[in-house]
């Protein structure tokens, strides 16, 4: 399984893609818009920024997928919104909004895992590689 190093590696070479190209390439992978993620540090109390893709929206909400690439444990972007839901997402051409993420109660999860896994397969390999229950997470504007 990558490590921890190798997921902010990948984070970094996405933010320079960004950089190199202005922005016109590294906001979409595999059909998926991306979004940059700005949580808490759940220890540290400090801004910690993510970029990642969104394989589905619904109803003005955005659905992330805390996979982790199947790993056995939780992405740190999942434990810090369980501390503090409150986050900061960046979309494409910079619009910035405050939102809030909420976990995916199971119900919500049972019915929307099919839609995502159904788009985008790479994530059913994901739940096959660990034992936990890969959550999802919505994100929705602050009201």
């Amino acid at each position: 399984m990558p490590s921890n190093g190798f997921f902010k590696a990948m984070n970094r070479a996405h933010r320079g893609l960004l950089k190199l190209t202005g922005g016109r390439l590294g906001w979409t992978i595999g059909q998926m818009p991306v979004l940059e993620l700005t949580t808490t540090g759940r220890k540290s109390g400090t801004p910690r920024s993510v970029m990642l893709t969104s394989p589905h929206r619904e109803n003005g909400l955005f659905v992330l997928v805390a996979s982790k690439g199947g790993e056995d444990t939780h992405p740190a972007w999942f434990l810090n919104i369980q501390e503090n839901p409150q986050v900061v997402v960046t979309f494409k051409g910079g619009l910035t909004c405050k939102m809030i993420a909420r976990v995916a109660s199971p119900e919500e999860r049972a019915r929307l895992w099919p839609i995502v896994t159904g788009k985008h397969a790479n994530y059913a390999s994901y739940q096959v590689k660990t034992e936990r229950e890969i959550p999802l997470v919505t994100l929705g504007p602050v009201v």
